[in-house]
């Protein structure tokens, strides 16, 4: 001991050098000298060592695009330990003696893929690919723990990764081969199990029907041998058998990293450094230093001491060390629960229920139980379980240890504890339950997986034994106060009493009173919050009522109805179809048009070897620049100082407005600024720019910049902007029919209103810029995320004052779009390009997550006032709307979203006297652009709600209301263009037939009169989208195609891939007019000195413009060809070309196509606004606890017209990604702002897109069969935005859900419900006993936490 004391002295003392770290990157072997202790290993990954396939999403563990696995092995147990983890989180230093295997350690195209990368691309998984390798590690780290898992363990694998595109359903199924469920059967043919059967039944369902319903052919599988996978480095097997264990010491810039190898020179190390902070995960800290500015100068990493990483079983309970990880801590807890008695684990399975929903699984591999406990979150899943079963910490310090019980005094205020600076948390005892205790622990948070809680709750109760008399009960609450409480006076009012219905009134009313929260709390949802305390504490009640029972003891019965209350959620695996219609027979093989053709990238996407804007290598003399934002929504700047950020290490210079060359106007409607000029007019406004040698100072230096303001009121929401009559120009007004006699003839009107959030784009990869001088003439090169190429040309041209010749922007791919690169990424790209004119050298951006969301905009918040008329058969006779945007502080392409959401105000439904006015408001918000429906989901919703409302006053089913109204052929819209090919009429009769709409209508009254608690609703609804863009100059298209003399051709188009599969499609078109097969087509890339003046790739018209251009110009190539096939009908492709060329015939060719007749003018609301329309119908069935708010997704089918696919596997893609954002957009999705204008949600832990368990249960998709379109490209349809509204019918079916949940108390008719239909909105409309205990304060006594923009 004395001898290790020594040591310890000497090795703290004399810490001075670094010491060398040693781990494996895909086997092979680096040794870092001087190790950064905050380097993380994604940077690392991608800046140092080159391997860019693991991409940066968030930063903060939140989406899964960074996951890697790491592996190491274990002296103790001698066996090795794979794992993933977020490469974005895991310190560099934390990695001694650690093997890293990163997607490109798997396989490559060139190589040989591995299955886990080809069953993704095959299976249509990777749309924009940016997801990919982090969704593939995830399912390779998996298979290395176990290599025939159920597809319950790869859904729990997949809750920390995040995909935009593809609405997760395909990953699943290419996956499912793996699994028990649909994996490999040697061949022995099971029924159902076979993966030569799985949906691949010859690719055709029978031999009459040419309905086919499966995209890919497992048979196409390599088949997967767990015994090849690559080995553990013998070396590193050899080190760490061979290693003593031995301290390290990392010192950096900033930051110095201690790792103890034993508890005593911990001790000592902590007795020194009180201030240092523990790292074991570094989940939190990580956080901390990323996003709240934190330094922390010394840290300790105890991940070597073997105290701290024991588990011990003893006679009264666990004792986990504290740097135990959650993973382990739940499989040890698991082995418990299945090995002991069930009375003894009623504590433990409370903690593994909260363990189930707590992060994703790469934070619970290395997050510790320690960790959790000491950040003392308010909100954090654990720390109430830990409280309510008393369990005892173990504390020490160089000198002493002491022992004490989490109760509510551990906790002494926001994030502290009563533990001491020098002391440590050593380990946590969770104690076995006794005889008659019963424990529950219940979490709520927007979104049931990788999500923080709303209110998060433990209780545990303990009868005097054989009765139902209360001896013991504490109900522990995180996220009602700023620590962890207990209600104390709740319980001890219930001690001693019989456990039944007199009891319960007594706790929810003590409950209300004690369980109060300051309406302008931290968070907001104050009724919510308030209301789940007693709704939580009633599942409890009802929970130990059956409990008791089973032991015999209880008196009262838990009432049929009320059963569902108690059930725990169990996932069920997903299942879907897609059915599509067959290639006509005798098409030639060749010709792969109406072919589930795989996207031509994907192979590259899962591997990590497709280049995304920010894998371009780094040029030799490179900068990186980070922009200087606005704190205040609306201010003048007085001042501001960059001498503190001069002063910063690697910084070159700062730039603001004086800065541009050229003009520092810019914007659609040149009414914004490159840099704010004077005056900011929101948080998040581009006053300047820093740049520096590296990315971290960079950041760093951003920082350290001063600004002064003099503030402005600002305008934040649409009714301040109403208040305040702050409009743009022009009030847009659309109007057919006799208002005036329509209402007269109705013979009831009804008014309401609605309120539609605004969505975040979250593309996976943020705004990305890497602008290079190219040094004579003003040349410049651009490497550009967007959709606009051409727009970014010309801004950029205009802000360096330069003609647009000089200035090139190339795109070869993005990491997704969906509208928020169209107009807003020039933002960022004159910035850069700016900063790399004034230094001639190369200058390079990546926003972060935080800043893309801050700066970038989204959709726009949408009001809708209506007052409609109608008969007593539900026919709508007139219609008077009013729609009011959020615009944000610039016009953008407001106008034309409004005009969208004017052409869409009446959805489906035919109404002969209809009036529409659009108010778009000025505010002080990020200027709020294109998204996904540009507006036309905004206007469609707006409809939805009054024809439910129609349904609902006259007591009639919304679904024969809507059939009523619904358009028919040769009918007028309100803007004059009569329908022609309408076929709304059959895909609404294929979705009932195909959904059982009747059978299922049946069973979810049968279910909604048996059950209380949990309700069931319905809904199907109806879409019609206008294709085209409403500003006519934009739709042309143009496109060169080369044909090289080898015969190979090289094409370019003006469309940019993002993940939608228009490359894919466009090689098959061109495929199709050359005759030739798509191996010979290329495309690299979309760049301005190819095809010039391109319209943005937007507004579903993509593949209808460019697939016309391509065609245009592969025609005009047959026709030079003509001659030469003639002279030679025998000769093949290459003959011909070679021909050709020796007698010297342009073998290049420019094509072109405009939309023939589109011109509308709403001056005179005459001319054709739209080439065409695509129609769908889903049906979708849900399922609402009215106790928590929370619903389940059960059933959806969706119908749509594409006209003939150009491509089913892409087209189906489209429809499943397009709805899964719907559903985020109307059950799932907020943006909270500050009163301030600030937003609040800037990354995946507080803002929640749909994961893999939001996908409804059972998923038809279906493509209208026989549905040809003479007005676009081999009579397909243009497919992108469609589908996303048909989300809606899963917040229709919610509404249903909702009014039979109401009926219940006896409420009834028409109510409002704002988007979305987030779990606090569910649970506040379903009105009842406990939220009557619980009324909000009055609007205007207090100032919220967040405004409804």
């Amino acid at each position: 001991m004395e001898g290790t004391q020594e040591t310890a002295n000497m090795r703290t003392e004399t810490w001075t050098a670094s010491d060398q770290l040693i781990f494996f990157v895909n086997g092979r072997k680096i040794i870092e000298k001087n190790v950064d202790p905050e380097m993380s290993l994604l940077t690392y990954l991608r800046r140092k060592v080159g391997l860019t396939g693991t991409k940066l999403g968030c930063a903060e563990g939140g989406c899964g695009a960074c996951t890697v696995m790491l592996s190491k092995y274990q002296t103790h147990t001698k066996q090795l330990l794979h794992y993933a983890i977020n490469a974005c989180l895991a310190p560099l230093c934390s990695l001694h003696m650690v093997a890293v295997t990163t997607v490109e350690g798997l396989g490559s195209v060139a190589r040989k893929l591995h299955p886990v990368q080809e069953r993704i691309a095959k299976s249509h998984g990777s749309q924009c690919g940016f997801c990919t390798p982090g969704i593939v590690m995830s399912m390779y780290a998996l298979l290395r723990n176990n290599p025939i898992p159920k597809m319950a363990d790869m859904e729990e694998a997949f809750q920390g990764n995040l995909c935009r595109c593809t609405g997760y359903r395909p990953i699943l199924e290419g996956y499912k081969t793996f699994t028990m469920e649909g994996g490999c059967c040697g061949g022995r043919g099971q029924k159902d199990g076979c993966c030569m059967m799985n949906g691949s039944e010859a690719l055709r369902d029978s031999k009459d029907s040419d309905e086919v319903t499966s995209l890919f052919n497992t048979a196409d599988f390599a088949p997967f041998d767990p015994t090849q996978e690559v080995i553990f480095p013998p070396e590193l097997m050899n080190l760490s058998k061979g290693q003593r264990s031995c301290s390290l010491c990392f010192h950096g810039e900033r930051a110095t990293w201690l790792q103890p190898s034993s508890l005593e020179e911990f001790l000592l190390l902590k007795w020194r450094h009180p201030e240092a902070r523990v790292v074991v995960g570094n989940t939190e800290v990580g956080v901390e230093v990323k996003f709240k500015n934190m330094v922390y100068p010394v840290i300790l990493s105890p991940a070597f001491v073997p105290e701290l990483n024991t588990v011990t079983h003893t006679e009264d309970g666990i004792v986990f060390g504290a740097a135990c990880t959650l993973s382990h801590m739940g499989a040890v807890l698991r082995q418990a629960v299945k090995t002991l008695p069930p009375h003894q684990t009623e504590v433990f399975r409370a903690v593994l229920e909260q363990l189930r929903w707590f992060a994703g699984q790469q934070i619970r591999n290395v997050a510790a139980v320690g960790g959790n406990i000491m950040t003392a979150s308010p909100i954090s899943d654990l720390n109430p379980v830990f409280m309510a079963a008393g369990c005892k910490l173990t504390l020490m310090d160089k000198d002493t240890s002491r022992e004490v019980q989490m109760d509510d005094s551990f906790f002494t205020g926001y994030r502290k504890t009563v533990v001491r600076p020098q002391e440590i948390l050593v380990s946590v005892h969770i104690p076995y339950s006794k005889k008659f205790q019963f424990v529950s622990a219940f979490k709520q948070s927007p979104r049931r997986e990788d999500d923080i809680s709303i209110v998060t709750t433990a209780m545990s109760v303990t009868f005097a034994p054989g009765t139902e008399v209360v001896e013991d009960i504490r109900l522990s609450y995180g996220g009602m106060a700023p620590t962890t409480v207990l209600a104390k006076k709740t319980a001890n009012k219930l001690l001693g009493r019989q456990w039944g219905e007199e009891l319960l009134q007594e706790a929810c009313l003590s409950l209300a009173e004690e369980m109060t929260l300051d309406p302008s709390a931290p968070g907001g949802m104050v009724t919510y919050r308030r209301t789940l305390t007693l709704s939580l504490f009633y599942k409890f009640f009802l929970t130990v009522l059956q409990k008791l029972r089973l032991q015999g003891v209880g008196t009262q019965e838990v009432s049929s109805d009320c059963v569902s209350a108690t059930e725990v959620y169990q996932p069920e695996t997903p299942s879907g179809i897609q059915i599509y219609q067959a290639v006509p027979e005798g098409q030639s093989q060749d010709d792969v048009v109406g072919r589930p053709m795989m996207h031509l990238s994907a192979l590259k996407q899962a591997t990590g070897e497709a280049v995304y804007c920010d894998d371009i290598p780094l040029y030799e003399n490179e900068l990186y620049l980070v922009l200087i934002t606005s704190t205040k929504a609306h201010a003048r700047i007085l001042s501001v100082d960059v001498s503190a950020a001069k002063r910063c290490p690697g910084v070159v210079c700062c730039l603001f407005a004086d800065d541009v060359p050229g003009s520092n106007i810019t914007g659609v409607k040149q009414d914004e600024t490159v840099f704010a000029d004077g005056q900011v007019s929101c948080v998040g406004h581009i006053i300047g720019a820093v740049v520096a040698d590296t990315q971290v100072h960079a950041q760093r230096a951003a920082k350290a910049v001063k600004i002064q303001y003099e503030e402005l009121q600002p305008i934040v929401t649409i009714q301040e902007a109403i208040a305040a009559r702050s409009f743009y120009e022009p009030i847009r007004t659309l109007q057919s029919g006799d208002l005036e006699a329509g209402f007269k003839q109705a013979q009831h009107t009804l008014e309401g209103e609605i309120h539609i959030g605004g969505q975040e784009h979250f593309y996976l990869e943020t705004y990305v810029t890497l602008a290079v001088p190219r040094g004579e003439d003003g040349e410049m090169e651009l490497f550009v995320s967007t959709q606009s190429p051409s727009d970014s040309q010309c801004i950029v041209a205009q802000a360096l004052g330069v003609p647009a010749n000089r200035v090139l922007v190339r795109v070869k791919r993005m990491g997704g779009g969906f509208g928020g690169k169209e107009s807003r990424t020039t933002a960022l790209s004159t910035v850069v390009a700016v900063a790399a004119n004034k230094l001639k050298r190369p200058v390079r951006c990546m926003l972060d997550r935080d800043e893309d969301m801050l700066i970038t905009g989204g959709r726009h918040p949408f009001y809708g006032k209506y007052k409609v008329g109608f008969l007593n058969s539900g026919k709508v006779v007139a219609l008077d709307v009013s729609l009011y945007s959020n615009a944000g502080n610039s016009t953008d392409l407001s106008l034309a979203i409004m005009e969208r959401a004017l052409f869409h105000m009446e959805n489906s439904y035919s109404i002969p006297n209809i009036r529409g006015q659009g108010f778009m408001c000025r505010t002080n918000l990020p200027s709020n652009t294109a998204f996904r429906g540009f507006g036309g989901p905004q206007g469609m919703m707006v409809a939805e709600s009054w024809i439910t409302d129609v349904a609902h006053s006259l007591g009639r089913s919304a679904e024969e209301v809507r059939r009523l109204n619904l358009y028919v052929e040769g009918e007028p819209t309100p803007y004059n263009q009569v329908l022609h090919g309408v076929t709304l009429d059959r895909c609404w009769d294929e979705c009932l037939s195909r959904s059982g709409y009747e059978q299922r209508r049946a069973a979810v009254d049968l279910h909604n009169r048996q059950n209380r608690w949990t309700k069931r609703g319905l809904s199907v609804v109806p879409t019609k989208f206008g294709i085209s863009f409403t500003a006519t100059f934009l739709n042309q298209a143009g496109a060169l195609v080369h044909i090289y003399k080898d015969g190979s051709v090289l094409m370019t188009h003006g469309g940019t891939e993002m993940g939608q599969g228009l490359h894919t499609k466009m090689v098959q078109v061109a495929s199709r007019v050359l005759g030739i097969p798509s191996s010979k087509i290329h495309i690299s890339e979309t760049s301005t000195n190819t095809v010039a003046n391109t319209s943005p790739t937007a507004a579903s018209a993509s593949s209808d413009l460019n697939g016309a251009a391509v065609c245009n110009a592969c025609e005009i190539l047959l026709k030079r060809l003509e001659p030469f096939k003639t002279k030679n009908p025998r000769g093949s492709w290459e003959d011909w070309v070679k021909a050709a060329y020796f007698e010297r015939v342009n073998l290049s060719a420019n094509g072109f196509f405009k939309t023939p007749d589109l011109g509308y003018s709403f001056d005179t609301n005459s001319g054709r606004a739209f080439n065409y329309f695509s129609y769908g119908v889903a049906c979708s069935e849900v399922e609402i606890d009215c106790l928590t708010g929370a619903h389940k997704n059960l059933k959806t089918t969706i119908v749509m017209d594409v006209g003939l696919s150009l491509n089913p596997a892409i087209d189906i893609g489209q429809v499943e990604g397009g709805f899964m954002q719907g559903l985020g957009l109307f059950t799932l999705e907020e943006l909270h702002y500050s009163p301030q204008g600030v937003l609040l949600t800037r990354g995946p832990g507080s803002y929640k897109i749909p994961a893999f368990g939001d996908i409804p249960k059972q998923l038809t998709v279906s493509l209208l069969r026989d549905a040809p379109n003479d007005k676009a490209i081999f009579a397909s349809k243009a497919v992108g935005e469609p589908p996303l509204f048909l989300a809606s019918s899963i917040f229709y079916a919610i509404k249903d859900a909702i009014m039979a949940a109401r009926a219940e108390s006896g409420i009834t008719g028409p109510f409002r419900l704002d988007s979305p239909a987030s779990a606090e909105r569910i649970r506040i409309a379903c009105s009842d006993r406990f939220t009557k205990l619980c009324p909000p304060a009055e609007p205007g006594t207090f100032r919220p936490w967040s405004v409804q923009v």
